[in-house]
């Protein structure tokens, strides 16, 4: 067992992100097994869950004539616009049946605000309006996360990136994750990571 002061982060392992869903990151769902051996490791596992509303600012067919994975400019920066997934209450919402949820204390829902994407767990992509994750740990003496998951270049890196900015120590195992990589997306991460201080781990 690791010790009280670490918790894994396991970020969106949702259908519409695993094969055969709206958002299918390739080979999604080969890093179950891993993840779900991982939670007996950790006094404290959290689950966040992409959970937004139809009318999501995000979604490109919210936007007349714009393609989805094109750029468009939100108040608060650049933002990809996504193909609809992960609607509340859907099944592509649903975590991937694989995943044991079990183990979990807390999920984080995060996006369900019409106007403003998330891919952190801690913050909105503004970069100030919080999820509640930061108190959650520091309430249970937490120091540093391991982070696994889906997309290694957009949520799991936001994620422990915003880690590193909070003081909290941040692993991300870059073999329980995969990417989308788009545009070079992954480099990109990848190099955000380093430079502020994430451990990139097999």
């Amino acid at each position: 067992m690791r010790p009280q002061s670490e918790a894994l982060v396991v970020i969106d392992v949702q259908n519409d992100f695993c094969p055969g869903g709206a958002l299918a990151v390739a080979d999604g769902d080969a890093i179950l097994p891993r993840i779900n051996g991982l939670m007996t490791e950790f006094a404290t596992v959290v689950l966040t869950q992409d959970w937004h509303p139809a009318d999501h600012a995000s979604f490109a067919d919210n936007h007349p004539g714009a393609a989805p994975f094109s750029l468009t400019q939100m108040p608060y920066g650049p933002q990809v616009l996504w193909p609809r997934h992960c609607v509340q209450g859907t099944v592509g919402a649903a975590f991937h049946p694989g995943l044991n949820t079990d183990p979990a204390q807390v999920i984080i829902r995060k996006g369900f605000r019409p106007q403003i994407d998330s891919y952190s767990a801690f913050f909105e992509n503004d970069r100030q309006t919080p999820t509640g994750l930061e108190g959650f740990l520091r309430s249970r003496g937490v120091t540093a996360l391991t982070l696994v998951g889906l997309a290694t270049d957009y949520c799991v890196a936001y994620s422990a990136l915003d880690a590193a900015r909070l003081g909290f120590g941040a692993t991300v195992l870059m073999g329980a994750c995969r990417a989308i990589d788009l545009n070079g997306s992954l480099a990109e991460a990848e190099a955000r990571m380093a430079a502020a201080g994430v451990v990139m781990a097999g």
